[in-house]
């Protein structure tokens, strides 16, 4: 089974909704991180397609991508950290 660029481009965009958060949590801190996240990695990839159509300087590319990866990095040490703390818990003695 092959499969088209074209195909490939039209289920992405069709799923990437699924990655966005949901507006019911919008109005606590962890929501408005969250908010904050996925518009970050919206960002940084909306300026890597237009940098790959020659609409964006390099200088914006790497900044969005130096961005881009400090978020991500923040998130998993945010998870990480969430997880010790998850295990720590099972630990204890009832």
């Amino acid at each position: 089974m092959e499969i088209g660029t074209v195909s490939a481009a039209q289920n992405y965009a069709a799923l990437r909704p699924a990655t966005q958060p949901s507006g019911r949590e919008s109005g606590s801190l962890f929501g408005q991180v969250a908010m904050d996240f996925a518009q970050t990695l919206a960002t940084g990839e909306q300026v890597a397609k237009d940098a790959m159509v020659g609409k964006a300087d390099p200088h914006s590319l790497v900044q969005a991508l130096a961005q881009t990866e400090l978020a991500v990095e923040t998130a998993v040490t945010v998870r990480n950290k969430v997880v010790e703390a998850y295990q720590e818990i099972l630990r204890m003695p009832v």
